[in-house]
């Protein structure tokens, strides 16, 4: 385990699939991260790579091969090399193995580097092609927020605002894959209540979000956090069944269409990378 901390934030990150599992405010004295009671979840803030969500009949199709692999990938289970570089930065990096080569036939360099700026913590993912070939990948993020995360407060008192978006259009899911069907929720002054019942039927998966920023917020006290993101064209907002968090995830990649016919190539979402060539993506979470 390593831990960042500065004056604002401590936080702890796991080898263990490079996984965030702790998120203090020493102003606020507040844990903003889900615990990952196994009763729900057991969970903290998994990476998911090389793919996000389920595969149809779990594998994909690549030059002529059929391979096999686990909702949401396979980094969130490796040990990745962890290296700190301050007290407030550490930088953790996964490769290819003989392992992952029999279910993703590819070669890379995949980084996950936290900085803690202010009252900011900051996750930047880098993946790297150094192979010979093109790299196919998705990639994204699936941390757990605490809710409720203050005494005195209950799962209806909190809400998810956005800095743009006034109405939501998000597509079902059927067994884990995207169906054919959307539904949409109007926001009023651009907030989202809170509600166990929103994720009874699975995520809520959106396409191009217009928003960069979803805050969680409560209607009883001042104390909350900011998610900041940018260029992720999908997003997953989810907790498990009356489950006391809530996970805010961009992604680049979604889970499998109902009719996808499983070529890796021709998957929604999925980024072909040049060899030697390399690609960033990074999100924020601001505590209050």
């Amino acid at each position: 385990m390593i831990t960042l901390e500065n004056d604002y934030l401590k936080v702890s990150i796991a080898a263990k699939g490079a996984e965030l599992q702790g998120l203090y405010s020493k102003e606020t004295e507040i844990e903003y991260l889900w615990n990952a009671d196994p009763e729900y979840w057991a969970k903290y803030s998994p990476v998911l790579f090389p793919i996000v969500g389920s595969l149809k009949n779990d594998h994909f199709n690549y030059k002529g091969k059929t391979y096999n692999l686990p909702r949401h990938g396979f980094a969130r289970d490796h040990v990745f090399k962890a290296a700190q570089i301050s007290k407030t930065e550490a930088v953790f990096t996964l490769t290819q193995s003989e392992e992952t080569l029999k279910v993703y036939p590819f070669q890379f360099e995949l980084k996950l580097i936290y900085r803690l700026i202010d009252r900011k913590l900051s996750l930047t993912y880098e993946v790297i092609n150094t192979g010979k070939d093109e790299l196919l990948f998705s990639i994204g993020a699936h941390p757990a927020f605490a809710v409720p995360n203050t005494p005195n407060t209950s799962y209806e008192d909190y809400y998810l605002a956005f800095n743009t978006d006034e109405k939501l259009t998000y597509w079902k899911l059927d067994n884990g894959l995207v169906a054919n069907e959307t539904e949409s929720i109007d926001l009023n002054g651009h907030k989202l209540n809170l509600k166990h019942d929103l994720f009874y039927n699975d995520a809520l998966v959106f396409k191009m979000l217009q928003s960069s920023c979803i805050s969680l917020l409560n209607t009883k006290n001042d104390y909350g956090l900011h998610f900041h993101f940018e260029d992720f064209p999908f997003f997953g907002i989810w907790a498990a069944t009356d489950a006391p968090f809530v996970c805010l995830e961009p992604w680049c990649g979604v889970a499998d269409g109902v009719n996808h016919n499983q070529e890796l190539k021709q998957k929604e979402g999925i980024i072909s990378l040049a060899p030697n060539k390399n690609w960033e993506r990074f999100w924020e979470v601001e505590c209050f």
